[in-house]
């Protein structure tokens, strides 16, 4: 077969039916002009909101979601011409002003009651997702109506009703609390509780069973945690691409191994300890991934450069030659345990590390030397919505003392950053870098520790993974105790060395 024939045959095999969809304003238009929202029009398409935002902001679904999602794009055309043409001609008809029908679009029937997210009442019907009631009379959380001044004698105040559990709060009594929506604020009575909503329905599906509304939160983990992620994102100013091309420095080099990717893990033992008898603390650094959500991540596709420079708007992923670590006997490398010398492949988190402690703040050791970087524009504050909405579920489980949601929230952080990466269970954002990024950080954050641990006059003597340090001093003047994500708990306590001339290591298997 000749060059030409083969061509033709491609082109004949090739299907070029493709249907064709609106542009991506004109998508938008579309599901605002009849009162939906991406979460409904995901939900029925079986996608995820941040997907239905992507193909708003000019990406195209392919296969059987393109024809599904253009079979929607034309049914909303010629239902908004349709209501258009019959507005018109009631106008032509009539000199009164049309008033506006409000839709029952966004509401549904509910097959089986849920917490109401204004009350936290059993309610039968959701508006654009969530559960209410639809009338005011049925519903605790709606305002009473206003009670006439009275000039003789004033009207007596009713005691406050006490908040539902789904909506458990800290707010004071009187004023307003606010939230920030986009650039604007909110007052927070009017944001939905989607943690709070997801374990009252759990519960009440399950009869109160703790064990089995818990295993239930916890296998649904990773959708919640990427519908809040959506939630917490509406109205920001950056758009994030969620399944972009990855370099080979990110793919597997084989079926079962791993990527090319060095997350600078700790794995750190004092190689001696001064002579003596020492009261060993392992402490167990609370909400280590929560808190490494904090961190430089980059926000397009991943671009390619050279040379020996560090650009604090970008981030990625950088080939550096680390520089020599003369502190090993007080102080983890801040590459961590790594035994072969030469270039290697680390995170935006472990070379600002190397950079911060090579400055004049601190002097540790040289600068690392940058010979290529994969990066995009970046922002430390992506994700800081989604994290502090973690972190104030886990704060008020923990005050509740609620470990229902405590497991919850949990599984919801670990597992969003576990998905990240090549996982089956997690398709809606597909971002390798990110999962290596952040678990860098959480480990640069442990180092971090360490580092004031030893700056305090205290003895390092272990540094494992993300949340285990072992210390040895007055550690309370340090780190404050508690179950907080600025707290530590005590994980072990040990003792190493018997006599004021024995030479004490650590032992391996401490813990």
């Amino acid at each position: 077969m000749s060059n030409f024939q083969a061509v033709d045959a491609l082109l004949a095999s090739a299907s070029s039916d493709r249907t064709p969809l609106p542009p991506a304003q004109e998508r938008r238009l579309l599901r605002e002009g009849l009162n939906l929202t991406r979460a409904q029009l995901a939900q029925a398409l079986k996608v995820s909101p941040s997907t239905v935002g992507g193909w708003e902001s000019g990406r195209d679904p392919s296969g059987e979601v393109r024809e599904a999602y253009a079979y929607f794009l034309d049914g909303a055309r010629t239902k908004l011409d349709a209501t258009t043409a019959a507005a018109a001609a009631i106008e032509a008809t009539d000199d009164k002003p049309a008033e506006a029908e409000q839709t029952a679009d966004d509401t549904d029937a509910l097959a089986v009651a849920q917490p109401c997210v204004l009350c936290g009442q059993p309610a039968r019907h959701q508006v654009e997702g969530f559960p209410q009631h639809l009338n005011p009379a049925e519903c605790t959380a709606a305002a009473p109506a206003p009670v006439p001044a009275q000039p003789e004698k004033a009207a007596p105040r009713t005691a406050p009703r006490q908040p539902a559990p789904a909506r458990t709060s800290g707010r004071a009594a009187s004023g307003v609390k606010v939230v920030p929506v986009g650039r604007r604020v909110q007052a927070a009575s009017d944001t939905p509780d989607l943690i709070g909503s997801a374990v009252a329905a759990a519960l009440a599906e399950h009869s109160g069973d703790v064990e089995a509304a818990t295993a239930a939160l916890i296998k649904r983990a990773i959708p919640d945690a990427m519908a809040l992620l959506d939630h917490t994102r509406k109205g920001g100013r950056y758009d994030v691409v969620a399944h972009p091309w990855l370099p080979d420095i990110l793919r597997k080099q084989t079926a079962r191994g791993a990527d090319q990717v060095w997350e600078a893990r700790p794995k750190w033992s004092r190689p001696e300890l001064p002579a003596g008898e020492h009261e060993i603390t392992a402490l167990d650094i609370n909400g280590a991934y929560l808190s490494a959500l904090k961190t430089h991540l980059p926000l397009g596709q991943l671009e390619h450069s050279t040379g020996n420079h560090h650009d604090r708007r970008r981030a990625g992923l950088h080939l550096i030659t680390p520089p020599a670590w003369d502190h090993e006997t007080v102080l983890p490398n801040p590459v961590g345990n790594r035994d072969e010398p030469g270039p290697l492949w680390v995170t935006e988190p472990t070379l600002r590390l190397l950079l911060r402690v090579s400055g004049p703040k601190y002097g540790l050791c040289d600068p690392p030397e940058i010979h290529e970087s994969w990066t995009s524009g970046a922002t430390e504050g992506l994700l800081e919505k989604f994290r502090i909405a973690l972190k104030d579920a886990r704060d008020r489980a923990i005050a509740d003392g609620d470990e229902v949601t405590l497991e919850y929230v949990k599984a919801m952080y670990s597992k969003f950053v576990s998905t990240l990466g090549e996982s089956n269970y997690n398709r809606e954002l597909y971002r390798t870098d990110w999962m290596h990024l952040i678990r860098s950080q959480a480990f640069a954050n442990l180092w971090w520790k360490a580092h004031r641990a030893y700056d305090e006059g205290l003895l390092v003597v272990r540094a494992m993974g993300t949340d285990e340090l072992h210390v040895a001093g007055d550690w309370h003047a340090v780190f404050p105790e508690g179950r907080g994500v600025t707290e530590v708990k005590v994980k072990d306590t040990y003792t190493v060395g018997t006599g004021p001339n024995t030479a004490n290591r650590p032992p391996e298997g401490a813990s």
